[in-house]
């Protein structure tokens, strides 16, 4: 998490991987982000459309040029040894850096892993995990 010395932590507990996806979005640091996602990961950023490695970063810098905070709170987490389920509610809401309102909203289904280090990964991070795929 982000602290008064701007030192960031991965979360070391699951049940702390969402608070910390929310400080490092807010932030709006990419370097940040990015720590948050496991080499193997796949990002979801529209139902039916996954990306991989450097796309990650890309389309999530999508969602940081709105330029508004993202509020999240974890509904379920099912954790079994070293992998996690997050059913996630979430919500982008408030006024762009142009002026216009912002509203996005969503529950995502994500699948973090544990590393050697410790600390909790994202391997699979679809912000519409509910969504159909038209």
């Amino acid at each position: 998490m982000t602290d008064s010395t701007d030192t960031f932590t991965l979360a070391s507990d699951v049940e702390q991987h969402t608070e910390v996806f929310m400080r490092a979005f807010n932030s709006g640091r990419m370097e940040l982000i990015e720590q948050l996602f496991d080499p193997e990961a796949v990002f979801v950023p529209e139902p039916g459309k996954p990306v991989t490695g450097a796309e990650i970063l890309r389309r999530t810098e999508e969602f940081l040029a709105l330029g508004v905070p993202l509020s999240a709170t974890a509904r379920h987490i099912y954790q079994a040894g070293d992998t996690a389920l997050l059913i996630v509610d979430w919500v982008i809401d408030g006024t762009g850096k142009d002026g216009s309102p912002v509203h996005m909203t969503g529950t995502a289904t994500d699948v973090v892993r544990r590393g050697a280090d410790g600390k909790w990964r994202y391997l699979v991070d679809s912000p519409h995990g509910t969504a159909t795929v038209d």
